[in-house]
């Protein structure tokens, strides 16, 4: 068995069979095969597909490329999961609400894709805060404060940790074998047994239509089945971008604000849809608007806030930074975006926005790129709000003016307002 057979096989749109996938992915986890075969076979994949025992085989394979966590002695673990998007913040708010209720949180986040962002990118703006924490480490946080938010360790699905940043660098990130099996890998290889997953459709996600997002969503509940984790799925729409603020260190802010009240409806939604069904899930009460009404408790009496706080302080983060959010770091050009036009704004596409953010530094081209955590874009007015001449609608945060003289330009042809 070789490496260019099994392209070669994708290629002509053939059917993989279960040693093929192990040998790729046992192979190319230990150096074996070149990033460059990788990417052909990633290519092919994402041109002509997979079957759902494809996917169930690369899924579980990617899995077991490093050590599978057992958290069994933490009792209920629900994790949740986002397939990515524009401004999506939710992790931030919502894990800390979620831990404060007692649910243990044990989740390993991924770094940004594309043009949509990543929790451990935006985690890491928080000065001192680590992300490469030990998986024994990772394990008594949990069990000492109810929570931990790691990045993916050396030895936890090594396989996707390479995949997912050749699709970054080769444009082969809106496949639902690829996007399937490298969510359900980490989830599987990250010990949870319950999972709830944030499957977004529209501008901003990796699914443009409701229907694919659904397609996505039943292949990872399969997964889940045969794995025997509980697996459920919310569709949610991202055809502008989640909440105000998109970038790294914009997006910690704004979180925090939320957890102390002051949440954008949008972001509510979805943070309070997801964290009903995680309590479910653990068993927590059957009712979701009860559990809701619980979660909305814990942002008023400051305790969801306070878990935040503690998770950053546990992994070595400079908690001043949350208590004090004006301290981080500031792009050198804040500049304002004005549109010359009137009325309602009807459209303010998602992809476009995460597109600007990339270019201004906040997200990669190449995988071994480095970001700038304080570059981004904060959005006064969204879909449905009146706008006037001269309005100022957004700002951009850059540390490059040109590019942010580019920026707005981009920005102000992104606004459709009639």
């Amino acid at each position: 068995m070789n490496i260019q057979d099994i392209i070669a096989k994708k290629r002509d749109k053939q059917k993989l069979n279960k040693a093929e996938i192990e040998f790729f992915i046992k192979e190319y986890t230990n150096g074996s095969i070149a990033d460059y075969q990788a990417s052909a076979l990633i290519m092919a994949i994402y041109i002509n597909g997979m079957d759902e025992e494809e996917i169930a085989n690369l899924t579980l394979a990617m899995a077991h490329s490093g050590d599978i966590l057992d958290l069994s002695e933490l009792g209920n673990v629900v994790d949740k999961h986002s397939t990515g998007g524009v401004g999506d913040k939710v992790t931030l708010i919502l894990a800390p609400i979620i831990a404060s209720l007692g649910v243990p949180v044990a989740k390993m986040s991924g770094r940004g894709l594309g043009y949509t962002g990543g929790t451990i990118d935006k985690l890491e703006s928080i000065p001192g805060y680590r992300t490469d924490v030990s998986e024994e480490e990772f394990i008594r946080n949990v069990k000492n404060i109810g929570i931990s938010i790691i990045g993916q360790t050396l030895n936890l699905a090594p396989a996707d940790k390479k995949i997912y940043a050749l699709r970054d660098a080769t444009s082969t990130t809106e496949s639902i074998p690829l996007i399937a099996s490298s969510i359900m890998s980490k989830k599987i290889a990250a010990g949870a047994n319950k999972i709830v997953l944030d499957v977004t459709y529209g501008s901003g996600a990796f699914m443009k239509t409701k229907e694919r997002a659904q397609e996505l969503a039943d292949t990872m509940i399969k997964i889940g089945k045969l794995a025997n984790r509980k697996t459920v799925a919310l569709i949610t729409s991202m055809e502008q971008p989640l909440g105000k603020n998109v970038g790294n260190s914009l997006e910690v802010i704004e979180a925090v604000e939320a957890l102390k009240g002051n949440m954008a409806d949008d972001v509510k939604e979805v943070v309070l849809e997801l964290g009903s069904n995680m309590l479910k899930l653990a068993g927590k009460g059957d009712n979701l608007e009860e559990n809701k009404q619980k979660m909305l408790e814990n942002i008023q009496n400051e305790k969801a806030y306070a878990k935040l706080k503690e998770l950053v302080a546990n992994q070595g983060g400079d908690v001043s930074y949350i208590e004090d959010t004006s301290k981080f770091k500031k792009a050198k050009y804040i500049l304002p975006v004005v549109l010359e036009s009137e009325g309602i704004i009807k459209e303010l596409k998602a992809e476009e926005i995460g597109k600007i953010s990339v270019f201004l530094g906040a997200g990669r081209i190449k995988k071994e790129e480095k970001i700038e955590s304080e570059v981004g874009i904060v959005l006064n007015k969204k879909v449905g709000d009146k706008v006037r001449s001269r309005d100022i609608v957004a700002y951009i945060h850059a540390n490059d003016e040109e590019k942010g003289r580019e920026a707005i330009k981009r920005l102000q042809e992104i606004y459709v307002v009639k």
